[in-house]
């Protein structure tokens, strides 16, 4: 019994210069004063934005058309439909003339969408139902005729090649040589698509004067779902 104490005892003592560690959990200490801290997560789906589109007109001006803050984030389908892709897009679409044309301008449009690509599309089913009847004999019943019903279902899909779907969310018109164009959280959608998806964003400058127009598209980069 003394013995039993003993160990008890032993195991109980704390050494000078050891501190036992404290049961509540200390926040991590922040960064120092004047020092930026961690960059925060990017939110979900953001995605890099393409090269500007770049026009220079055959009479001097200078055309530019961009996207950036674009995001491309995948979401169910609010029809269910297994054949049917769903996105939720955001970004900002900008244009600007500028350069010393030797024409007049006389103002222009700028259009923001997204396009959408299926590497096979599901053009229709067909279902057909099949009957047969089969007569029998029963031997010792001559004479007794005996039938057998059978039933199936047959279905069938037509497939075809993929094909891109362009999808426009906004066209603005505008006088000078700026626009713009924001979106945030617009719901795109493609139907018949049963192969995998693929989304791009585009925007398409026309820049125009008395007598010409001149135009220029970017395409942000292309996301695979």
């Amino acid at each position: 019994m003394s013995r039993r104490l003993a160990a008890l005892a032993v195991c109980c003592v704390i050494f000078p210069g050891i501190v036992a560690p404290s049961a509540s959990a200390q926040p991590a200490p922040g960064p120092p004063p004047g020092e930026p801290g961690p960059p925060l997560p990017a939110p979900a789906g953001v995605v890099p934005s393409g090269p500007p589109g770049v026009l220079e007109t055959p009479d001097g001006w200078h055309l530019t058309v961009t996207g950036s803050d674009e995001s491309h984030l995948p979401v169910a389908p609010l029809t269910t439909a297994i054949t049917s892709r769903e996105y939720l897009v955001s970004g900002t679409y900008s244009a600007e003339i500028t350069g010393a044309g030797s024409t007049q301008l006389t103002g222009g449009t700028l259009e923001a969408g997204q396009q959408i690509g299926c590497g096979i599309i599901n053009e229709e089913y067909e279902m057909s139902p099949n009957g047969s009847m089969t007569p029998s004999i029963n031997v010792p019943l001559v004479g007794a005729p005996m039938f057998s019903f059978g039933a199936s279902l047959e279905g069938k899909v037509y497939l075809s090649p993929g094909a891109t779907n362009t999808v426009s969310i906004e066209k603005k018109s505008f006088k000078g040589t700026s626009s713009r164009i924001s979106v945030n959280g617009v719901r795109v959608r493609v139907d018949q698509c049963a192969g995998q998806s693929f989304i791009r964003s585009y925007a398409t400058l026309v820049s125009s004067t008395d007598n010409t127009d001149d135009v220029v598209t970017y395409l942000g980069v292309t996301t695979a779902v």
